[in-house]
């Protein structure tokens, strides 16, 4: 899976090259959003303000929407004072379109390499393996699309924490947290505890996901091989009775997915709905105190639902992670397989 693309000298380029330009476009993006969380505290504390502005609307106004549309940071090319909205979201809505696609051409170069590995083995080897077309045609392509997705996630998440860490750890000065205190950095300590506390608990709620989602798979392949035989012999093969009892493991298998899937939304709901408002129960009394402006809290906000969110990229992704343990584990069998009937025959 790993050696058929990062370890030849024909994919070489697009393993490496592509990987370092997806990194570098990552890379720039997280900056942009480290521009923005900066924008949020000026246009919010501006938006705080509006009623100092009722007797010269215009001004207030004019404001307003320079802070959103205005061009003068790049005009002339002098890259001097605050970038306006448009000037940070422009470029980074073109840059993560770019992002989207060449990770889905690089998640194709890699099933491509992986696939015409497999086939010359699979070609060689006279015993029938289990499933081998849906592992060679399916299973590659999921494996592939799986790891580009959540590999660039994971690399997004941690340049995000390089970047959000040290801001979350400044907006935490003068923040009282319950049980924590004022220490320093005290947001950080929150996030890292309440991330930490929701992977724990989503690994003991989804326990049994893996399992099912492979035996999932195994059911399928059954089901669908004796479909694909009857398609050149009906008599022998697909007979009525034999596609009930299959399908019947099918629904069985597919119950209790879909009661373990249900236990851990349930928790990932629960979850969520807490996240959005934990950060306004520890820092909103700081705008009635004066410790904090609105546009502070805006920007801590921000900050912390980045830097919590990166940290809970697994939590996030574990049905995924789920399927891809799955598919793991069925291609590493494929290959072992594969290995193995190989060395036997060649003896």
């Amino acid at each position: 899976m790993i050696k058929a693309f990062y370890y030849s000298k024909k994919w070489a380029l697009w393993a490496y090259g592509g990987g370092f330009l997806l990194i570098l476009s990552l890379w720039l993006q997280v900056q942009m959003t480290v521009a923005l969380n900066a924008w949020y505290k000026d246009f919010y504390d501006l938006i705080q303000s509006a009623a100092d502005y009722k007797d010269n609307s215009q001004e207030g106004i004019s404001l307003f929407f320079s802070k959103i549309v205005s061009l003068d940071y790049i005009s002339g090319m002098q890259f001097e004072g605050t970038p306006s909205f448009l000037v940070i979201a422009a470029p980074y809505i073109v840059l993560a379109v770019f992002t989207s696609w060449f990770t889905a051409i690089y998640g194709l170069r890699w099933r491509e390499a992986m696939t015409f590995s497999y086939i010359p083995k699979w070609k060689n080897v006279k015993k029938e393996i289990e499933g081998a077309s849906q592992r060679i045609q399916e299973d590659c392509y999921r494996f592939a699309r799986i790891v580009e997705s959540l590999g660039l996630q994971i690399v997004r998440a941690t340049m995000t924490l390089i970047a959000f860490l040290p801001i979350l750890w400044n907006l935490s000065v003068g923040i009282v947290v319950p049980f924590i205190g004022d220490m320093e950095g005290s947001l950080v300590y929150v996030s890292l505890i309440v991330s930490l506390g929701g992977i724990i608990i989503s690994w003991i709620v989804g326990i049994k996901l893996p399992g099912l989602e492979y035996n999932n798979q195994k059911v399928e392949a059954a089901f669908r091989k004796d479909l694909v035989l009857g398609e050149d012999d009906k008599i022998k093969y697909a007979k009525p009775e034999r596609l009930f009892e299959l399908f019947t493991g099918i629904r069985m298998n597919y119950h209790r997915l879909f009661l373990h899937t249900s236990y851990f939304n349930f928790w990932l709901n629960l979850y969520d709905q807490f996240m959005s408002i934990a950060l306004l129960l520890v820092m909103g009394p700081g705008l009635f105190t004066g410790v904090i402006t609105f546009g502070v809290l805006i920007q801590a906000n921000n900050a912390f639902d980045r830097v919590h969110n990166s940290f809970n990229i697994i939590l996030y992704n574990w049905t995924t992670i789920t399927e891809l343990r799955s598919i793991w584990k069925r291609l590493y069998e494929f290959e072992r397989n594969l290995d193995m009937y190989l060395k036997v025959e060649r003896a």
